[in-house]
Parts: structure tokens; sequence; C-alpha cells
């Protein structure tokens, strides 16, 4: 998590969609960084509104705005199940790299998933205790250009992004009746990326 007191501007760092690039390029240019501890770089919404926006409100006079990024779910599950299968976590109970793609799916759709598959949604990440998207300003990762536009306008800075935290290749091929599941399941992640699609024009 980032912030910039002058601009008025919370940057969320959304689990597996180039936060850690986005922070290594701003983190010296922010006023105030949580990056060191990975419980409060990955700060949710809901935690940051009742312990650290009134304390931000002090600095900012009024409440700042907030950004993040979203990435297609699928695929931000296989994110997680590749950087999981690197060989530092072998032997972990967090490790992957012993299960196939069905397997961590299967078991992050249980009551109570294993260690390697609890994980939890970028929706819930984003939002209040009601269950509404709180972000401002929210990005498809695939629009990860927009989103340094976007910054690079509000805080007047130019910058570019490195690769950072890259997870190794694996087979993401996925059963049908899961893939449905999961459609099902992140019902409320897939709503908030789709509601970013651009809109087609016709002719």
């Amino acid at each position: 998590m980032m912030v910039f007191l002058k601009e008025k501007l919370v940057f969320f760092a959304t689990p597996k969609t180039a936060s850690t690039s986005i922070e290594l390029a701003l983190g010296t240019t922010c006023d105030i960084r949580i990056s060191k501890v990975p419980n409060a770089k990955h700060t949710p919404y809901r935690k940051y509104q009742r312990l650290l926006e009134p304390f931000i409100m002090t600095l900012t006079g009024d409440e700042p705005d907030t950004v993040a990024v979203i990435r297609e779910p699928i695929d931000w599950l296989g994110s997680w199940y590749r950087y999981r299968s690197r060989p530092e976590l072998n032997g972990m109970k967090n490790s992957t790299a012993e299960i196939s793609f069905n397997q961590f799916i299967e078991s992050y759709l249980s009551e109570d998933p294993k260690p390697f598959a609890r994980i939890g949604s970028q929706a819930k990440f984003m939002s209040d205790k009601n269950g509404d998207v709180g972000m401002s300003h929210l990005f498809r990762y695939e629009d990860i250009d927009g989103l340094v536009r976007f910054m690079q306008n509000r805080i007047g800075k130019q910058f570019q992004l490195g690769r950072a935290n890259q997870s190794p290749k694996a087979d993401l091929d996925l059963s049908a009746d899961l893939r449905s599941e999961l459609v099902t399941a992140l019902s409320p992640d897939f709503e908030i990326y789709e509601r970013l699609k651009p809109p087609t024009t016709d002719g």
C-alpha cells in the first residue's frame, strides 16, 4: 500500500497484480509506504477503512481517492498456483509443486481449503463490510498501461514498470465442471472485472 498525501490518493496492493513492480517504481515518491510485512502490504479495503483511513484523513483533510488493479479471476488463481510452485517452497504446506491446478482449485472451493489454497478473493479485498466496492479507480490487469498513465497524471511523475515476483510456468488446464463452479463461486469478482470491459463499437 502507498499513500500520496498531496495528491490525496491511496494505492492498494492487490496480490498478484503487479503491485510489487508498481511499488518499486513509486516507493520513493509516496509519503507512506506499507510494504515490509505481507499482511500489511496487502491491506484490504475493509481494514483500511476501519483502521487507516481516519488517520490519513487527518493528514489530507478529506477522504482520499483509492486505486487498485483487478485480474481476470481464473488467471489470478493461476498466478497464485504458479507462484506457490516455486522451488523455495518445496516441502512447505503452502507449496503447490506436487499438485495439479485442478486439485488446487478443488481445495480453493472447499469449505476448509488447505494452506496452499487459502487465498481469499479480489472482490473481498477491495470491498467494504457491506460488499460494495470501495475503490474510486479500478483498472484491469491487462490495462496496466492505463494505470501507469493514471498514476503519472495524478502524481506528476513519469515512470516505467519493471518485472518482479515472476512465477514459474505451469499447466493450468482446468476441467469444465471446476471452471463452472469457479464462475459461480467468484461471481462478485467476475462482475467487477466485466464491469471494466471497454465498450464495443459497431461498424
